[in-house]
This record gives structure tokens, sequence and C-alpha cells, in this order.
């Protein structure tokens, strides 16, 4: 070829090479890829809190479904979670007799 020419792809064995399969489709992925859902693989670190780490403990549950049962998961830890956060705000123990959120004026 001319210094300075332009190959066209025309000669025969010399074409330009052109990334990926012929004809320009997208090669498939591996088999091993392509079947069923993959780990994400992401831990959790216990919390020294009983029910948090109960709660957090469903969530690698999801490494074992498809994206379809994803949010039944998450919607159990965030359930599990959102009541355990909303048992502090209750007292601990028995409630006292006359205790209320005011003292009793006389």
């Amino acid at each position: 070829m001319a210094p300075g020419a332009v190959d066209s792809g025309d000669e025969a064995g010399a074409g330009p090479a052109s990334p990926g399969p012929p004809g320009g489709a997208v090669a498939a992925p591996p088999a091993e890829e392509a079947d069923g859902p993959r780990p994400l693989g992401v831990g959790t670190r216990p919390t020294g809190h009983g029910p948090v780490d109960a709660a957090l403990a469903r969530l690698p549950d999801v490494d074992q479904l498809g994206v379809g049962g994803h949010l039944a998961v998450y919607e159990d830890v965030h359930d599990g979670l959102r009541r355990t956060l909303a048992a502090l705000d209750q007292p601990a123990g028995p409630p006292t007799p006359g205790a209320g959120p005011h003292p009793t004026r006389s």
C-alpha cells in the first residue's frame, strides 16, 4: 500500500480489524453468566443489637433469589428495622399507675 493511502479492506486478507463478531452482532455472555442469579456477596457486620442483627441476617437471602424476589426480602428487613426503632420509644417495664406523660397536679 502506498504511503498515505487508506485501507478500504478490499484486499484479500488485509481488511481492517473490527471488534466483536462479524456483521456487527453483539456476542452473548458466557453460559455461566447468563444462568440464574449471581450473588452480590454483600456482607453485614454484627451491630451488637439482637433485633437489628436478626433483621439484617435476612439480607443475604436475596443472593438466592431472582430480582423479582428481592422486594419481599427488603420490605421484610425494613419492617423489622422499623419495629425495632419504634420499640425504642416504648417505656421499659410495666406501666406505673398514674404515670403519664405529665405529672398529676392537685
